[in-house]
């Protein structure tokens, strides 16, 4: 494929075409789902950015090359994929993506409390992956109910989201600054307040003023 010009006027009225020539919404839940894939695969750029580990950065570079062939599995209704020949979205990402979390799981020290989305900036920046990656999930997940969708590709992401959990404790740990811990209101000391009123503005009513 040749790029000649970024800009083409045929989305001006709203509408934007799938991969199979179909015209459709811009908010169509298809666009919705893999929109997001595009932003996850956008905010795991910022994360490599700010990452020193070379092993994790390879990790991450393969999974953006998965996310653009997941982009492209959404882009096309199951059945222009039979018509074109385009096989789904392969079983063996979600596979790699479980041995990913093995290997992590075997390094982490086990989880006794929820942790914050907080750390170095990589792992920061891997919690906002996080959270990307379910709201692709969940929207992936509204799609299959309105039209079929490859079988793998819910699962690849449910995995995703996992494992970019443990790359940000992992990013935390390997620094040497840990995980960062939520701390339950009670344990820091402090007992909920209720809001204090706002201030009563001073009058500058000059009658008021008199009234004393």
């Amino acid at each position: 494929m040749r790029i000649t010009r970024v800009y083409t006027r045929t989305g001006d009225a709203g509408e934007t075409g799938l991969g199979g020539g179909q015209r459709v919404p811009k908010d169509h839940p298809r666009i919705e789902a893999y929109g997001t894939v595009d932003e996850l695969n956008s905010v795991l750029g910022v994360v490599r950015s700010q990452l020193a580990d070379k092993a994790m950065d390879a990790q991450l570079s393969a999974i953006q090359h998965q996310l653009f062939d997941l982009g492209g599995d959404l882009c096309l209704r199951e059945e222009d994929k039979q018509k074109f020949g385009m096989p789904p979205f392969p079983q063996a990402h979600v596979d790699a993506l479980e041995k990913v979390l093995d290997a992590a799981n075997a390094e982490l020290p086990a989880l006794k409390e929820f942790i914050l989305p907080a750390g170095e900036p990589a792992a920061s920046f891997l919690h906002i992956a996080r959270c990307t990656c379910r709201r692709a999930e969940r929207l992936v997940v509204a799609l299959s109910h309105l039209e079929p969708v490859s079988p793998t590709v819910v699962p690849y992401l449910n995995r995703l989201s996992d494992a970019l959990f443990q790359m940000a404790r992992q990013v935390n740990i390997r620094s040497g600054r840990g995980d960062v811990l939520w701390e339950r209101t009670h344990k820091r000391g402090a007992e909920p307040t209720a809001p204090s009123p706002p201030p009563t503005p001073p009058s500058t009513s000059t009658d008021e003023a008199k009234r004393g």
